[in-house]
């Protein structure tokens, strides 16, 4: 990102007139969350379907079935990972690395009777190879021979971001969402929505001459030609050779 200190900058006015502005601004904030929270309230509304508990997954002790991924807790929400097969870390997806990896402190979403687990579209033994490469800690599974049945006509190859719900041995899907609904994992994009620069993305309401060096096309999604967060787990000496050959 730019770091030129002749880029273009807000108006500079005295502190009474700023907070004017700011307190206009705090109405539209509270509004935008009143709305999130009916958005929240319909979706827990929702109707859900049914899916097959014994849909089978692979795991750290081999094959496993969708229903052991609760790890015996009544709810799960599974990130579906893409996945190059064959490719090296470097070339492993940008996005989905950006987004799982933010997804770190289990603990309360476990304390709320919640599972996270990402469902790698990939082979188990050469993806969970980058996933140790990376240093996290989430519940790893393989869907590569089931991702089809599981997303039921959605887009293989995305990253989806599924919620079930479990009802003794049945498993039901109750929400699911992809492309920018996949941001509540992310904390980045929303600590930059505050900021006067934004995310830097072509496609933002910015005023003229704001920088445009945003993450969808290169941006800070790849630094060096890999996605940013490896270069400091080669740093430190991790080996990212994912047994591709590559």
């Amino acid at each position: 990102m730019s770091t030129d200190t002749k880029l273009p900058m807000p108006e500079v006015v005295d502190r009474a007139t700023w907070q004017a502005e700011l307190d206009a601004l705090r109405v539209r904030e509270k509004a935008h969350t009143r709305a999130g929270d009916a958005i929240a309230a319909a979706r827990r509304r929702l109707p859900m379907v049914e899916v097959d508990a014994t849909t089978p997954l692979t795991g750290p002790d081999g094959p496993v079935t969708l229903l052991d991924a609760f790890e015996g807790r009544r709810q799960l929400i599974a990130y579906y990972m893409m996945w190059f097969d064959g490719r090296p870390a470097a070339e492993q997806c940008e996005g989905c690395t950006y987004y799982n990896g933010q997804v770190r402190e289990l603990s309360y979403l476990h304390a709320a009777g919640i599972t996270y687990a990402t469902f790698c579209q990939g082979p188990y033994e050469e993806s969970v190879r980058y996933r140790d490469f990376m240093g996290w800690d989430v519940p790893w599974y393989s869907v590569q021979d089931s991702a089809e049945a599981l997303l039921a006509g959605r887009r293989v190859g995305m990253f989806h971001l599924v919620c079930y719900l479990r009802d003794g041995d049945r498993v039901f899907e109750t929400y699911w969402t992809n492309g920018r609904g996949v941001e509540a994992m992310d904390i980045n994009y929303a600590l930059m929505d505050m900021t006067v620069y934004g995310r830097q993305e072509t496609w933002e309401d910015s005023p003229a001459g704001w920088p445009r060096d945003g993450s969808v096309h290169a941006g800070f999604f790849r630094t060096d030609g890999r996605p940013t967060s490896q270069l400091s787990r080669l740093e430190a000496g991790r080996s990212d050779d994912l047994g591709t050959g590559g």
